[in-house]
């Protein structure tokens, strides 16, 4: 990540939720008040997922909340807001979206050099097997690191 990136979400149940195969940046088409919502570190993209629609890309379900001292022209902050993406991008998406299983969602919401930018993943959904699998590879990895780090310090863990 470089140091022009100020990460405002982070989507971290999407890698637990789905297999994440492609990843794609793009830019937001936002209102004022949207944009100083997200400056102040405000927003939520738990729910938030991408439509195609008309040769477009759309977000939907992202929150953000309304401008604390923005007056009746504040926005909206459930809106739909549109993607801003190249066009072979696009067509890439919509081929793959087509097929069955595969979503768009939401990985990371962020500025970069000044401009808000998401990260959005074609995703595969997770059978509750792999789910089960990938949590039994973390806990065996944290146990493995447990193990090394204190024979490390020349203890040996014993079970018990």
């Amino acid at each position: 990540m470089a140091e022009s990136e100020k990460t405002i979400a982070v989507n971290r149940r999407a890698r637990h939720e789905y297999h994440l195969e492609e990843t794609y940046e793009a830019g937001l088409v936002l209102t004022g008040t949207e944009v100083k919502s997200l400056r102040a570190g405000r927003g939520s993209i738990q729910e938030a997922f991408g439509r195609v629609q008309g040769g477009e890309v759309w977000l939907q379900r992202m929150h953000i909340p309304p401008y604390e001292q923005g007056n009746r022209f504040n926005h909206d902050p459930l809106r739909t807001r549109k993607l801003l993406l190249h066009r072979r991008e696009i067509n890439r998406l919509i081929g793959k979206v087509q097929q069955r299983g595969y979503t768009l969602i939401l990985v990371r919401l962020y500025f970069k050099r000044g401009v808000a930018k998401v990260e959005i993943a074609l995703a595969r959904g997770k059978r509750q097997y792999d789910k089960r699998e990938a949590i039994a590879k973390r806990d065996a990895r944290r146990e493995m690191d447990r193990a090394m780090s204190a024979r490390g310090r020349g203890k040996e863990r014993t079970r018990g």
